[in-house]
C-alpha cells in the first residue's frame, strides 16, 4: 500500500528539496500540493512548485493556490536567503505557466482530499500554517481523519532565525501556528529549528549530492547557488547554531513522513505558541511539566537516522 502524502509548502529552496525527496521515495503517492505565502509571495510559491514538479517529470500532481497572507499582521518573507522569487532568482525560460494550477482553492482541496481518504493522508507542512488553520476552522473534524501531521517549524530552545526567539514558519503566522498546535489532535511530529541545525549535512556531502549527473541535480545546483553562498558566508554560522553545513530544514519533516523508521529519538510533550510577547511572539512553548493541562502531546523530533537521510537526499536528485 502506498503512503499518501498531502504537502503544504511556501516553495523556497528547502521546500524544493523536500518535494523532490518525496517524489523520489518509493511507495509514496503525492495526492496534492497546497501553496501558501511564506518564503515569497503565494503566486511565486505556485510557480516554484510547478517548476519543481516539472524538473521531476511530475506535473500531473495537482497544485492548489492558498492563503496570500497571515491570519493577522503583515507578510514577512525570506527573499534575502532564498532569493526574491524563492528559488535563488535563477532564470527559467521553460517554467510552466500558472494556467496549470487547479481551479479549486487550497483550503477546500485540503478538506476534500482528507475527507476522501480518511485515516490515510499524512499532511506535511513545511510553511507558515495559515492554510492548515483555515482548514480546521472550516472543518473541525479534519484532524481526526488524518493519519498524521508532520510540521517543519517552531523551536525548543528559544533560538530564533527570524526574530530573537522566533522560527520563520511560526513567526510568519503565529495565530495559525497556535490554532494548528492546539486543534490538530492527530499524531503530530515536529521538526523544529534547532534540531535541523544539529542534524546538518556536511558541505562535502552537498558537493557529491549536487554533482550527480542528472537534470534534477543540475536544476538544484542552479536554484541552490544563492542560498548556499549565504549559508557559507561569515556570520551566518551563528544563525545555524552549530557550525557550517547543509541544513535542508523542510526535508527532515518530509523524510519522517516518508519513512516511519527515520525518527530515532523524540520527546513527547504538549506544545503551544506564544502570541503576545515583545520578543517571544511566534515562539513555540514546550510544556515539560503539565501547566497547559493539555491531553494531546506532540512528538518533538530529537534524532534521526542520518545515513538514511543521506540516501533519501541522494535519491531525490538521481
Amino acid at each position: 500500500m502506498s503512503k499518501k502524502l498531502l504537502l503544504d509548502v511556501d516553495c523556497g529552496v528547502d521546500d524544493a528539496q523536500a518535494i523532490m525527496l518525496a517524489v523520489a521515495a518509493p511507495g509514496t503517492k503525492i495526492m496534492g500540493i497546497t501553496c501558501v505565502h511564506g518564503n515569497t509571495t503565494v503566486e511565486n510559491v505556485c510557480k516554484n512548485t510547478l517548476r519543481v514538479l516539472q524538473a521531476c517529470n511530475k506535473l500531473e500532481v495537482p497544485v492548489f493556490k492558498g492563503a496570500a497572507k497571515p491570519i493577522l499582521g503583515n507578510n514577512i518573507n525570506a527573499g534575502h536567503f532564498h532569493g526574491e522569487d524563492g528559488l535563488g532568482d535563477a532564470p527559467d525560460p521553460d517554467a510552466p505557466g500558472l494556467d496549470l494550477l487547479q481551479k479549486e482553492d487550497a483550503v477546500s482541496a485540503m478538506i476534500r482530499i482528507v475527507n476522501e481518504n480518511p485515516g490515510e493522508i499524512s499532511l506535511v507542512a513545511t510553511a507558515p500554517l495559515t492554510n492548515l488553520a483555515l482548514a480546521v476552522r472550516m472543518d473541525p473534524s479534519l484532524p481526526s481523519k488524518l493519519r498524521a501531521l508532520y510540521v517543519m517549524g517552531g523551536n525548543t530552545e528559544s533560538r530564533g532565525n527570524t526574530t530573537v526567539c522566533g522560527e520563520f514558519n511560526f513567526t510568519a503566522d503565529p495565530e495559525a501556528a497556535y490554532i494548528v498546535l492546539n486543534d490538530y489532535d492527530c499524531p503530530t511530529y515536529l521538526a523544529c529549528w534547532e534540531f535541523t541545525c544539529y542534524s546538518k549535512l556536511s558541505w562535502e556531502f552537498c558537493d557529491a549530492w549536487l554533482s550527480q549527473d542528472s537534470a534534477k541535480a543540475r536544476f538544484m545546483s542552479r536554484i541552490f547557488h544563492h542560498s548556499r553562498a549565504i549559508s557559507q558566508s561569515e556570520g551566518f554560522e551563528q544563525v545555524f547554531i552549530s557550525g557550517g553545513g547543509l541544513v535542508s530544514c523542510d526535508s527532515y519533516a518530509m523524510a519522517a513522513a516518508v519513512d516511519d523508521s527515520f525518527v530515532v529519538e523524540s520527546d513527547r510533550y504538549p506544545v503551544s505558541v506564544e502570541l503576545t510577547g515583545t520578543h517571544t511572539r511566534g515562539m513555540m512553548v514546550v510544556d515539560t511539566v503539565g501547566f497547559l493541562k493539555k491531553a494531546h502531546k506532540a512528538f518533538i523530533i530529537r534524532k534521526v537516522d542520518m545515513e538514511k537521510f543521506e540516501q533519501m537526499m541522494m535519491a531525490a536528485l538521481k
